[in-house]
């Protein structure tokens, strides 16, 4: 490596600054103060020490960047600009418009964007997922294959986060010695000096956490180089450079607040003249992008040495194999018979379900990879004759998150990003809201987490209210792009599993009972399931049905017990189980139709309120669920107080037909 002369450092840093006021001028919004403090940062760290080649940007052992302060994304994109991304000028023009590849905050599928980072602290926990997933992957092919780095640029926002402390702490921890952050320590946020509400030792608290350590002049490029250089010397532990950068440098904004903003027109064009820039808006030097050629050539070369030793890996049949399952998302043809048969089999959690079947599937699916908040054995996660993963030791599958709920989220994600993984994290359905801003995230980003929340209802009994999930099924079912599946008994937990493992385009939800359920009797429940709500027990005679039941979850029984009662009583009642809303609005309208006809009415039974399970109905229809917490007791005490029996249901069900 050839580094760029002090005179080259200075051009680059001032065509990031201009094309930044450039863009965030003819946009007349965006964030100026972060793109104008790091652009000595960025210019080091793209044209001198990121192993990446623009013209592959998936390419597996590319190093990872992360702009955790995704507020600052003009120098993001313009330095994916001028390494030869493709992420022409056109775009950058169109900075914050409708359909640009160049939004507020980078979004996951512009061409060197490895994560969408909007909310802060995100980027970092998702960056500490990458470098385990480097390291999992290492394990497994060999440093021949995977030994790249992660890079993060976080700001003070990030250091002040919550899910950024979660996900540091684990990565000491674990000792991701390859896992790179570069603080902006510009002292300034949105309401002003980080003085009024910040003033803890960051650096210490890093050291504390298990980190190198170092601190430097972020506008010193001869600073930024020797501490990049640094962090390539020591993999024992992961790095935190403390950059000292003064936000909105060259502007007159800096060291403001009001760098946070927009810039006027004024400011732009007094920045224009205290960097000597006497080029067109949007014109930049050729010098500048030829700064970043030698870079990017040595980044081909390094693809194409890798690609012939993949080549080699892979005529070996068993490496090929794995390659396929983890790299590739191959999963076995035969996956639906290799899953557990649980007709007949004794009461059983659905969350102890999901462990038998999780462990039948992890023998066959090698990309499953994951653990719980400290949950293992009351999630039914561990995978049985696999390693725990631990400091210096990757090749294990079972993670270890702590008490990190929010960090764990954020690390599945960096996981699932990475590829090669097929992570699932687990917890206490009433601590998903400890996850909520993650989960979204990954249904933003279409990434295939698999979320197991067990103890999913006032049943969890005992433990009283503040462990008695009411709200937060329905809450997750307002996630976009996020099925949501709760299994009635073993076997629509078969199902579940099966449609978690075959979706692609983003995350699912299994929703598991702590309390033991009847396994169903009924022909078929397995691929019935798939659609998402289905005819449990059909009504009597040749007729439409006076009232249809439909229950999830634990309530499904209740529900088939009141229907049946009813069926001797000579009533035309349909029990309808509904293990995924969301699937089941999706199927077409005719089979909707035949399992919901139009003018029956309808009672739904859910331990939960009623929000979500309300898209099915309509006036005259009945929802019994919860409109208030829960309370300390049994679980069989709890369904007597708060009308969860088949003797209440079917009262309900008499009311209506009557």
């Amino acid at each position: 490596m050839v580094p760029l002369s002090t005179q080259e450092v200075d051009l680059v840093a001032k065509t990031i600054r201009v094309l930044t006021v450039d863009a965030v001028s003819k946009a007349g919004i965006g964030h100026v103060g972060l793109p104008l403090g790091c652009a000595e940062i960025g210019t080091v760290l793209f044209a001198e020490f990121l192993r990446h080649d623009p013209a592959a940007p998936r390419w597996p052992d590319r190093d990872r960047f992360v702009l955790s302060a995704g507020h600052g994304s003009m120098l993001l994109y313009s330095l994916l600009h001028l390494s030869g991304y493709d992420v022409p000028i056109a775009e950058i023009k169109r900075f914050r418009q409708l359909h640009s590849t160049t939004p507020g905050h980078p979004e996951y599928g512009t061409p060197g964007v490895e994560v969408t980072t909007g909310p802060l602290g995100q980027g970092f926990s998702n960056a500490v997922g990458m470098a385990m997933a480097e390291r999992v992957l290492a394990a497994r092919f060999g440093p021949d294959i995977f030994n790249h780095r992660t890079w993060v640029l976080a700001s003070d926002g990030d250091m002040m986060e919550g899910v950024a402390s979660e996900a540091a702490s684990l990565a000491g921890h674990l000792g991701l010695g390859r896992l790179v952050v570069l603080y902006d320590d510009n002292r300034v946020t949105i309401d002003g000096s980080t003085s009024i509400t910040f003033s803890e030792d960051v650096a210490g608290r890093f050291d504390a956490y298990g980190w190198e350590v170092a601190k430097i002049d972020g506008h010193d490029p001869a600073a930024v180089r020797f501490a990049l250089g640094a962090a390539l010397e020591s993999e024992d532990r992961p790095h935190l450079i403390v950059c000292r950068t003064h936000i909105g440098q060259g502007s007159p904004m800096v060291d403001t607040k009001e760098a946070h903003g927009g810039v006027s027109k004024k400011d732009a064009a007094q920045t224009r003249k205290s960097l000597g820039w006497e080029l067109e808006p949007f014109e930049l030097p050729d010098q500048a992008r030829e700064s970043f050629r030698a870079n990017a050539e040595r980044g081909a070369r390094s693809r194409a040495e890798w690609e012939e030793r993949k080549a080699k890996m892979l005529a070996d049949p068993d490496q090929a194999e794995l390659w396929n399952a983890m790299l590739e998302r191959r999963l076995p043809q035969n996956l639906a018979e290799l899953l557990p048969d649980f007709a007949g089999t004794d009461a059983t959690a659905t969350r102890q379900a999901s462990g038998k079947v999780l462990n039948v599937l992890a023998a066959r699916v090698p990309a499953l990879l994951g653990g719980s908040a400290d949950l293992a054995g009351s999630n039914s996660v561990a995978l049985k004759d696999e390693a725990s993963i631990e400091r210096g030791k990757f090749d294990g599958r079972n993670v270890h998150f702590g008490v990190r709920e929010h960090g764990m989220a954020g690390v599945a994600n960096g996981l699932a990003l990475h590829g090669g993984i097929r992570p699932f994290v687990s917890t206490f359905l009433v601590f998903s809201d400890y996850m909520r801003p993650s989960i979204r995230l990954a249904a933003i980003m279409g990434q295939p987490v698999t979320y197991l929340f067990t103890h999913d209802s006032i049943f969890v009994g005992e433990d009283g209210p503040t462990h008695q999930p009411v709200e937060q099924l329905a809450g997750l079912r307002t996630v976009p792009n996020l099925p949501i599946w709760r299994p009635g008994d073993a076997r629509e937990v078969v199902t579940s599993w099966r449609m978690a493992l075959e979706r692609e385009g983003g995350p699912l939800a299994l929703i598991l009972t702590r309390q033991a359920l009847p396994v169903l009797a009924a022909e078929g429940v397995e691929e019935k399931a798939v659609r998402g709500g289905y005819v449990l027990h059909a009504e009597s005679g040749d007729g439409v049905p006076e009232l249809v039941i439909v229950g999830s979850g634990s309530e499904i029984h209740i529900a088939l017990a009141a229907g049946r009662a009813l069926a001797d009583e000579g009533r035309r009642v349909r029990v309808v189980s509904m293990p995924c809303l969301e699937q089941f609005l999706a199927e077409p309208e005719d089979y909707r139709r035949s399992v919901l006809p139009r003018d029956v009415p309808r009672l739904v039974v859910e331990a939960g309120v009623e929000m979500g399970m309300a898209q099915l109905l309509r006036d005259g229809d009945r929802f019994h669920g919860l409109s208030c917490f829960g309370a300390s007791a049994p679980f069989a005490d709890l369904a007597v107080e708060f009308g969860f029996t088949a003797e209440n249901i079917l009262g309900i069900a008499r009311e209506m037909l009557d």
